[in-house]
C-alpha cells in the first residue's frame, strides 16, 4: 500500500517507480538551469547544464517555448515571465508572502536598508520579496532573481538548513567561480563557513558577490522548525563595517525572523 509518497515496504519513489513522471522532473530541471548569470543558453549549453542528451534537451525546451515558458532567438534560449506563475502559485499556497511582507517593510523603515526574503532553488536562491527604504543608494534586487547560493548569505543560511547528505551532495557538484576577488572559492572554506553559520545562526558575506555591498541573513522556519528561507538585509560597505552590521543588524533580522516565525505557528 501507498500512503503519502512512502511505499509500503518504506522507501520512497525513484525514477523506477510507475507514479514517477521523469520528463516532468528533467522539465524542471532545465527551468532551474537558467539563472542570473546565465538568462540565455544554447541547446548544448543547457544539455550540459542538466546533463542530459541533447535530444531530449531539445524536446523539453521546446515544449517550453510552445507553452509560453520560454522563447527562443536565434540559438539562444531563455525564460520568459509567465515561469514566475510557477513560483508564485506556490508562495501564494503556503501564504509565506503574506507573514514575510509587513514585518519586512517594519523592518525597511526601522533600519533604513534593503531587506529580501530569498529560498533554495537548485544551487540558486530566488527572491521572493523586498522593501526597499526612500533613499538614492539602495541595493536593488529584483523579485525573481537568481543568485549562485554559495557568494550569497542568503545562500549559506539555506544550505545550512540542509542535512549533512545534502550539503556534501551540493559541495560535491557545484562549481566555484570568482564574482570578485573575495569570492570564497575553496569548498573546504565554504564548508566551513556554512557550518558556522549553523553554529551561530546568520551568515554575513563581505564583497563576495558584488563590490560594495555586504549581506547579512538569518533563517526563516516553519512550524515544524525547518529552514524554508532567508531574511536578508543588503547594505553598501559604505555605511556599515561588518562588525556595525554585527552589532545592529543581526538583532533587529533575527528579532524580524522570530516573528515571522511565529506567524507560521499560527
Amino acid at each position: 500500500m501507498e500512503r503519502d509518497g512512502v511505499e509500503s515496504d518504506g522507501h520512497e519513489p525513484d525514477d523506477s517507480d510507475r507514479d514517477y513522471v521523469a520528463s516532468l522532473a528533467r522539465g524542471l530541471d532545465v527551468i532551474c538551469a537558467f539563472t542570473r548569470f546565465t538568462p540565455r543558453m544554447t541547446l548544448s549549453e543547457v544539455a550540459k547544464s542538466v546533463n542530459m542528451s541533447r535530444a531530449t534537451t531539445r524536446r523539453l525546451l521546446l515544449t517550453l517555448v510552445r507553452e509560453g515558458y520560454a522563447e527562443k532567438n536565434d540559438r539562444l534560449f531563455s525564460l520568459r515571465p509567465k515561469v514566475l506563475q510557477l513560483g508564485y502559485s506556490a508562495l501564494s499556497s503556503v501564504g509565506i508572502l503574506d507573514v514575510v511582507q509587513p514585518i519586512m517593510n517594519e523592518l525597511t523603515q526601522r533600519t533604513q536598508e534593503s531587506i529580501f526574503t530569498a529560498v533554495l532553488t537548485g544551487d540558486d536562491v530566488t527572491y521572493l520579496a523586498r522593501s526597499t527604504p526612500d533613499r538614492v543608494m539602495a541595493v536593488s534586487i529584483n523579485i525573481g532573481n537568481r543568485l549562485p547560493a554559495y557568494a550569497a548569505s542568503t545562500g549559506r543560511v539555506l544550505l545550512a538548513g540542509e542535512s549533512d547528505e545534502a550539503l556534501e551532495r551540493y559541495l560535491d557538484r557545484v562549481d566555484l567561480t570568482h564574482h570578485t576577488a573575495r569570492t570564497v572559492t575553496s569548498k573546504a572554506k565554504l564548508r566551513e563557513a556554512i557550518l558556522e553559520t549553523r553554529r551561530c545562526g546568520y551568515s554575513l558575506v563581505d564583497e563576495e558577490l558584488e563590490l560594495g555591498v555586504r549581506s547579512l541573513s538569518v533563517p526563516i522556519r516553519d512550524a515544524r522548525q525547518r529552514v524554508i528561507a532567508a531574511l536578508n538585509a543588503c547594505c553598501p560597505s559604505v555605511r556599515f563595517t561588518v562588525k556595525d552590521m554585527e552589532q545592529q543588524l543581526v538583532p533587529e533580522l533575527l528579532k524580524a525572523a522570530s516573528r515571522i516565525n511565529q506567524g507560521f505557528l499560527g
